[in-house]
């Protein structure tokens, strides 16, 4: 596998990815060292290989990810590299259908997550705060008590 041009015909690049399947080993190394700039280490297997190197002609022909993302990544690595345990922040956007399971003084609570609300108990709320006031008879922040938001975050946003 030699270093070529950027693949900039789309169209031939579901059967650029379907050849990396008939590429020897040795291809493939000498394909991952033209595209990332150094020889893979050997305890990489073949299959990450061809994973790795179809990524990355998608990326070249389609563009590579949101600055958000990559912020994202960049600060969970900066993360595992300081030796914190991190946790991936979950997204605050919760499509219908999705379950909140939130465990309260030993008994679990289960949310259900509607097109407009939430329903717990049998009964239909109109934020995650109402029900976790429900729950714990206090004042709370939803995402915050189901694990959505951080606290950090929480203070952050000026959000009680």
């Amino acid at each position: 596998m030699k270093r070529r041009a950027q693949v900039l015909n789309r169209d031939a690049l579901p059967a650029e990815i379907a050849g990396l399947s008939k590429a020897s080993t040795k291809d493939l190394r000498e394909g991952w060292k033209a595209m990332f700039g150094k020889a893979p280490s050997r305890d990489i297997r073949r299959s990450f290989l061809m994973r790795a190197i179809a990524y990355r002609l998608q990326e070249e022909a389609f563009g590579g990810l949101k600055p958000s993302t990559q912020r994202l990544l960049a600060e969970f690595a900066n993360d595992g590299a300081n030796g914190s345990a991190f946790a991936a922040a979950p997204s605050r956007i919760l499509q219908p259908g999705v379950v909140l399971v939130r465990e309260w003084r030993g008994m679990s609570h289960q949310v259900s997550v509607l097109e407009k609300g939430f329903s717990f108990g049998g009964k239909r709320y109109r934020s995650l705060s109402e029900v976790a006031r429900e729950i714990t008879g206090t004042r709370w922040s939803g995402p915050l008590f189901f694990g959505l938001k951080r606290a950090q975050e929480e203070s952050r946003d000026g959000t009680p």
